[in-house]
């Protein structure tokens, strides 16, 4: 049976230029291998990220947040909306009675102030993160001890990438 247009043209990329002014694609391929550790910055002892797209025009990142000890990992307040899968491992909130584990997907509302756990069973947690705006660090009654933004953390990667060889311009891999 011979091929019609419809099917020919289903299978045919698109014909036309993109918009000159669109930005180029990240792909991260095999971005949970433990291929290139250089892809890991340290952020303290036991916690790693692994950016994946760092979005200087609207104040977000995303990246994966790799924890190799359990405990209490940081207390943060989001003055904007954060994403989160689980694909390793598990972790929850003192403030909520529920637990992220593999395959859940979390929202975290705007206003929201809570403190990550990584259970006393749990060796390994990787979560992928969608942050917009900023991370607020507080102690429990709220008063500010520092903050994470996109650009910080574009000036952690360009020392980390510095520092292992890569350069530092290695990050612009992941600024749009």
């Amino acid at each position: 049976m011979p091929l019609t247009t419809e099917d020919m043209n289903a299978k045919m990329p698109y014909q036309h230029a993109m918009p000159a002014d669109a930005l180029p694609e990240i792909v991260v391929p095999d971005a949970l291998s433990e291929g290139d550790q250089r892809m890991w910055i340290q952020q303290t002892e036991h916690v790693f990220f692994r950016p994946l797209c760092l979005n200087v025009s609207q104040g977000y990142w995303m990246n994966l947040l790799k924890v190799t000890k359990s405990g209490v990992l940081s207390r943060h307040r989001h003055p904007n909306a954060v994403h989160g899968f689980v694909l390793k491992g598990r972790w929850h909130y003192l403030e909520h009675d529920w637990e992220a584990r593999e395959g859940s997907y979390v929202f975290e509302p705007p206003g929201e102030t809570h403190t990550l756990v990584v259970p006393d069973d749990v060796d390994e947690m990787i979560t992928y993160f969608q942050v917009n705006g900023t991370m607020n660090y507080v102690d429990p009654y709220g008063k500010h001890l520092g903050y994470e933004d996109v650009f910080t953390k574009i000036d952690m990667c360009r020392a980390h990438f510095e520092k292992v060889g890569l350069g530092a311009d290695y990050v612009k891999t992941f600024i749009r």
